[in-house]
Parts: structure tokens; C-alpha cells; sequence
């Protein structure tokens, strides 16, 4: 198949060299010209050290010759480009083609999940989404991974799904789109979490209860949107959930680590060096709570940290201190 990348970072180069090796034809393009010419001429990502990336794949910064002739277009950029990119490839995509999305997040304002933001902008092609528990650096090393393909059309699921799996990724499908992609930008938030109460010193009882506790919030607010129950109990959500508020790969969690250790919000992000997608997904996600009325204590707490610069080690007060109150409530 050919295959262009929309996007050049770690997930999309990851997933280009995946899809080289399994004999598709691709193009990866970003829209920062330097960053394309230092791909070409190195074959190395500075992110994913130790992979090198196959000569068949080229790179380009031009709109129009990554779309051309392409049947795929897999959108790998961050979550607040989405919209704008899709702008660039919109005159340049057409019938006959597929869009997978691989971004995560919720636009802030609309709260449109990027498969949405996507639908809004290039409307006469179908969009899929792929998902899950899936850190660049280790698919980037063939290492055993697994996935999910969403799509309201099964069929279009089943065929994303058949290019992505090779020996190195299992690929699972699902028609809860909006589950999905819900799971995968909530999922950082708690993640953050995570990291926050280990650079406090917590320990494991601590992580464990987060992401318990954060994947009752993920869920009730998904249930109030119509998502399926059996979706956050997947791979777009427990097994992400695990891998991002767990994994030494995950940018949420090593912010949230430094936020624990003192670093203000705009410190840690610097540090990390590389989009933290927890911290864009915050706004919608407090939205999207009001809006639906569920509560959401875990996603309350970082947003104070975050955003009202409150003490984390109070807020993990405030949490244990919280009303008594059943584990399963409807």
C-alpha cells in the first residue's frame, strides 16, 4: 500500500519504519523543513535512539507530494496541530483514500475528538483510529505490542487492522470510536497523576489506587456519553492507562514526576522536551465533566496543580479526605 505519515515524531517514524519493513510504500512529512532534512540525511531520530530508519522511506515538507497517490494518510501529530494540519493536507485528500488517526486528545472549545476535528475539515474520507498501549520506543525495537483499529465501519477497522499486524504488533478492532479516542486523551491526565505521587515519594499502593480510581472516572464520564462499557476495559483503556501512568517511555508520567518534585508545570514541560499531551487534554476534560455532570476528583486534583498552582501533597489530602462512599456507584 502507499502510505503517507502526516507528522515526524516518535510514533509517526516508529510507525513508518513498522510499515516500510512490511513492504508498503511510505512518505513521511512534517512541516518543519529542518527536521525533514535532518531525517533524510541521518536516518536517525533524535527520540528513538538506536533505530534506524529504512531507506525506502522518504520524507518530504510538501503537502502535495506526501498526499499524492497516497491511499492511506496516518495523522501523527500532536493533538493541538490536528486541526491546522489537516487544513494543509485537505486540498491534497480526496475519495479513494483512508485517514487513520494516531493523535490523542480533545480539542479544547469544541471537544471534539481528533478523529472529529479530522471529519470536520477533510469530510469525504473516512476517517479510522489507532490506539493503545503503544510507547514509539519500543515498537521502534520490534518489541511484542498490541493495539486497537476503531471505526464505525468494521470493515474499514478490519482493514487497518491487516496492515498494522506483523510479528512485532497484534492488532485488535472495535466499533466504539468515540470510546476509543475518549480513552486514549484521559488516560494522560491520569497518567500525570501518577507521575505527581511518585515525585511526591508515594509508593506503589499510591499509583495503584490512581489508576484504579482514574479508570472509574474515565469510565463514568465515557458511560455518560454513550461509549460501551467493554471498551475502557481494553486495550484503548486499561492497557494504555497501565503503560502511560507506568512506563519510563511516558512523557505525562515524567512530568508529573518533576511537577511532584517542585518544578512549576512550565519547567517540567521544558524539561521532558517533548509534547505532554495530559496537560492539553485538561481543559476539555474539565469540560466535558461539567457538561455531563460526573464527577471526576483525580481530573479536579491535576487541574489545580496544573493550571491554580496548587501544593500537590495538599491535594493528595484533599483526595483522601473525600467522603465515604461505595466502590461501584451508578
Amino acid at each position: 500500500m502507499n502510505i503517507a505519515i502526516i507528522g515526524a515524531g516518535t510514533w509517526g517514524t516508529a510507525l513508518a519504519r513498522i510499515l516500510c519493513n512490511a513492504g508498503h510504500q511510505i512518505a513521511v512529512w512534517s512541516a518543519l523543513p529542518t527536521e525533514i532534512e535532518d531525517l533524510r540525511k541521518t536516518r536517525r531520530h533524535r527520540n528513538l535512539p538506536g533505530m534506524e530508519i529504512p531507506e525506502g522511506i522518504r520524507f518530504t515538507a510538501d503537502e502535495k507530494e506526501a498526499c499524492a497517490g497516497k491511499e492511506m494518510l496516518i495523522f501523527a501529530v500532536p493533538s493541538v496541530y490536528v486541526r491546522g494540519t489537516a487544513g494543509r493536507i485537505a486540498p491534497y485528500a480526496g475519495p479513494g483514500q483512508l485517514i487513520v488517526d494516531v493523535a490523542k486528545g480533545i480539542e479544547p472549545g469544541t471537544l471534539e475528538t481528533m478523529s472529529q476535528v479530522i471529519g470536520d475539515v477533510i469530510p469525504d474520507v473516512p476517517t479510522a483510529v489507532l490506539s493503545g498501549p503503544t510507547h514509539a520506543e519500543e515498537v521502534a525495537q520490534d518489541l511484542p505490542t498490541t493495539a486497537v483499529s476503531a471505526c464505525g465501519d468494521i470493515r474499514l477497522a478490519e482493514k487497518v487492522q491487516s496492515i498494522f499486524t506483523d510479528t512485532c504488533m497484534r492488532v485488535y478492532t472495535n466499533t466504539d470510536v468515540l470510546g476509543v479516542e475518549l480513552c486514549g486523551a484521559l488516560k494522560n491526565v491520569i497518567a500525570l497523576a501518577a507521575g505527581i505521587s511518585a515525585g511526591l515519594g508515594y509508593g506503589d499502593n499510591t499509583k495503584a489506587a490512581l489508576i484504579t480510581r482514574g479508570l472509574a472516572e474515565m469510565r463514568r464520564l465515557g458511560l455518560a456519553m454513550g461509549c460501551r462499557d467493554e471498551t475502557f476495559a481494553g486495550l484503548a483503556g486499561i492497557g494504555d492507562l497501565i503503560v502511560t501512568a507506568t512506563s519510563r517511555h511516558s512523557r505525562n508520567n515524567q512530568c508529573g514526576y518533576l511537577i511532584g518534585q517542585g518544578y512549576r508545570p512550565r519547567e517540567a514541560i521544558e524539561k521532558v522536551g517533548m509534547v505532554v499531551e495530559g496537560i492539553n487534554a485538561l481543559p476539555a476534560a474539565m469540560s466535558l465533566a461539567e457538561k455531563y455532570g460526573v464527577e471526576m476528583p483525580i481530573v479536579e486534583a491535576v487541574n489545580r496543580i496544573i493550571h491554580d498552582g496548587e501544593n500537590p501533597a495538599d491535594t493528595v489530602g484533599l483526595l483522601m479526605g473525600r467522603k465515604l462512599k461505595r466502590e461501584w456507584m451508578k
